[in-house]
This record gives C-alpha cells, structure tokens and sequence, in this order.
C-alpha cells in the first residue's frame, strides 16, 4: 500500500492548485473519456521514483459546516488517513489566527509536517517567510502552486519524510477484489454471498461498514482477498460525522485491490454516483466488473436483462471493456456465475504478450490505419513492447510523442483487446521518442 500525504490549510490558500501541481500529469482533467465526471480529493503522485498518494482536503465539501468545524475536519482527516501533513499557508496574508488554530491541532499529530508558505510569486516576498516560524511547525518552504516556484523542494522534503511503503501481504497469484458502490446497494451482501458465510454484518442501514474489511478465502485452489468497502456517498454529503472518512478508506481499497466489483441497484437503476464509483477505479487502473445486484427484485421478460445491459454501456462507455453479471446476494441467485468471470478478467488483468506477437498487432494496426496529421506531423511508430501487467502496460517508439491523437491512441488500444482479449481490464500505452 502506498504512503499518503495530505495537503491542509484555510480556504483560498491555495490547497487544490497545489494538489493539482503536485500530481501533475497524472490527474487527467482533460480526459477525453466519454462519460464520465470526475471530482478529485485523492490522486497518486510520483517523485524520485518514489509514489504516493495525495489526499486534496481542499476539495472536499463541507456542506456548509462552520468554518471552525470545517477546518478542524480538514485536520483530524490528515492526522487520520495521512503518513505526511502539508500545512499550507499564504504569504500574502502573513501568520493568521486560522493558521495559529491548525497548527496548534496538527502538532498533536506526531506525524512529519511539512509548511509550504504558498503564493511567493515576487522575490521580496520571500524574505517575509521568517514570521511564519511563529507557527512552530518547521521550516517554512517557499512555494508558488501557480507558477511551480519551490515545488521540487517541497516534493524533495515529502520523500525525505515518506515512510516505505508497506510490502503487499499477499502473493501475486492471490486476486483481490474491492466491493464498491453506493450505500445500500448490497455490498456486505455480496461479500458475505462470495465467503458462503455471514462474516461481515448485513444491515439495512446506510454506511454500517465504516472501514474496509479484508477477508481471505480459497475457492477450487484459487486464492482470493475481498475487501468490503464503506459506501460512497454524494460529495457534500461525505465528510458528515463518522462518514467523513469513508471515500478515502474505499479509495485506499481501491488501490490495494487487483479488480473492482462495481454494484448497481438493480431496482434502483443507474445513478450518477454509479459512474463516479467506476471511474475511480477506471482512473486507478484496476480491473472492472459491473454487478447488477438485486436482480431478483425485478420484473423481467424475454428482454429485460439485454435493455439493461444496452442501458449500462450507454452510461458507462469509459469502461465498455467491463464485463457485467446479473445476480442477487441476498438469495444468492446467479452467484455462480460471477466466479469465472471473475477468473477471465485476473487471467487478463495479469497477461502478459511476447514482443513479437505485440509489434505484429501494432504494425498491422498502423497498415490498415494509417494515422492522420495532427499537430503539424504524422505520427510513426518504430517498435513495441509491454513493460507491465496489472493493467497491462505497453510502451510505444514513435518519431514525435505529440503527433498522436487521442481517438488513434483509442483504435490502438481497441486492436489490442480485438486481437488479444484484455476483457475486463483497462489498457496503457505510453509514448517514447525514439532517440
């Protein structure tokens, strides 16, 4: 499990374009997905070679919570969920009573603190950086989250105070699977379904399952981690009392697992939180299946689960690698029918292709569709090679990394799932120039 940094502070400091400096490339924003909407409090980043998590407090919605209230939130979820605190502050403003509050909780903590003084855009700012001693946190760091002013120092302090991250507990042929989706969609139902015994608490009432729980089991000699996840709510309404933690503890279990099992209500239809659930884990990289839960509450006919199906790849067309399985947890109806596939999406969420085989597929791809111009040049790919698994990852040598489109990166990537399968797992190609 990677380590996690939060980044907290008083409104309009600058939290967020901080956040977004910090994990740079690696929060797309400008996706051109289809689909899907994204709200970001938590991203990886990548440093020295070194990743972790970042949790954006500065993105989270408070729902009109007293601003004592919200900032104080801010701070017991960095002290909870976080291994590294950024306390920012803003220089323009000078040390504030505010700031004087959240240092005093913060310093409680005993976790590493790191104070990044934001907004030194002018060099004469930077010599007032000294009062900000008064706070009794450290070092003040000089940053500027618009212009990058100061961010590779302050990245080089996260790194200095990263604990290693924690070694995976269980073996590679192990699969590992979160159980995500709204509150009451059938989560702990299902997990209690897989295990064949009530090993985790089944109620009615939204958010019962506080924290992720991991649950060993073997099936047919096939080694299996389900980790039961709290549901996800709504932003606005997340972060109220003893929910304020669970989107980031169901994130976590997110990037701990190997594949996703994303539940709708069947009876309920499709919401919006559905499709930011999956993204999650789209974003994250992890395998996909879609569960219609609570399919014995429906009233079907010789059509009903090909119009669901139809419905399902209309809304979530970013994940149309998803396989999607009909069940009910509760009567345990088609529950045999999720475990081979299950099996199929492992199988390919792990694969592996010869370099051979793979420059074959992609020349051939390049032959029957050549690539147009854009940005002033057509694109040339040279050669091939996969250089991980879990997902799949592919790296491609091409003359320029700029003259690819994003819907010819789309077509390489559907040749592959055409001539390799890949059913169920997300697909990266990363573009090298060759030297």
């Amino acid at each position: 499990m990677l380590p996690s940094v939060a980044i907290v502070g008083r409104p309009n400091v600058g939290k967020s374009t901080l956040f977004n400096r910090i994990i740079g490339e690696r929060l797309s924003i400008t996706d051109e997905t289809p689909g899907l909407t994204r709200d970001r409090l938590y991203a990886q980043a990548e440093w020295l070679t070194r990743q972790f998590n970042v949790i954006d407090t500065g993105g989270i919605d408070f729902h009109d919570a007293p601003f004592i209230h919200e900032i104080r939130s801010q701070a017991e979820i960095a002290m909870e969920e976080a291994d590294v605190i950024i306390f920012v502050v803003d220089v323009r403003s000078g040390v504030t009573e505010e700031d004087s509050y959240i240092a005093r909780i913060l310093y409680k903590s005993n976790k590493p603190l790191i104070l990044a003084v934001n907004k030194v855009d002018d060099n004469h700012l930077a010599d007032t950086l000294y009062e900000f001693y008064a706070l009794g946190v450290g070092d003040p760091i000089a940053v500027s989250s618009v212009h990058g002013v100061g961010i590779g120092d302050l990245l080089d302090k996260i790194i200095e105070n990263l604990p290693e991250a924690q070694p995976d507990p269980y073996d590679e042929k192990t699969i590992k699977m979160a159980v995500i989706g709204r509150p009451n969609v059938g989560k702990s139902s299902l997990t209690n379904a897989l295990l064949g015994e009530n090993r985790v608490i089944v109620s009615e009432i939204e958010g019962t399952t506080r924290d992720s729980i991991d649950t060993t089991f073997v099936r047919d000699d096939q080694p299996y981690v389900v980790i039961d996840t709290a549901g996800l709510r709504k932003r606005g309404k997340v972060y109220e009392n003893a929910e304020k933690y669970s989107v980031l503890r169901a994130l976590s279990a997110i990037d701990r697992s190997d594949m996703c099992l994303v539940l709708i209500d069947a009876d309920q239809g499709i919401r919006e939180q559905d499709k930011k659930i999956a993204g999650y884990a789209h974003d994250a990289g992890k395998a996909v299946i879609i569960v219609v839960n609570k399919w014995d509450l429906v009233t079907k006919d010789d059509r009903t689960m090909n119009r669901f199906e139809e419905e399902i790849k209309s809304h979530f067309q970013f994940i149309a690698y998803a396989p999607i399985v009909f069940l009910s947890a509760k009567t345990h109806a088609r529950i045999n029918t999720l475990f081979p596939v299950i099996e199929t999406v492992f199988k390919y969420y792990s694969k592996r292709v010869s370099t051979s085989l793979l420059n074959d597929v992609m020349m051939d791809a390049f032959q029957m569709n050549p690539p147009k111009s854009h940005q002033g040049g057509v694109l040339k790919a040279y050669y091939a090679t996969q250089v991980g698994a879990k997902p799949p990852t592919f790296v491609l040598f091409v003359n320029d990394t700029n003259w690819l489109h994003f819907s010819y990166k789309r077509y390489l990537i559907n040749q592959l799932r055409a001539a390799f399968g890949f059913v169920g797992t997300p697909l990266h190609i990363i573009l090298r120039k060759r030297d």
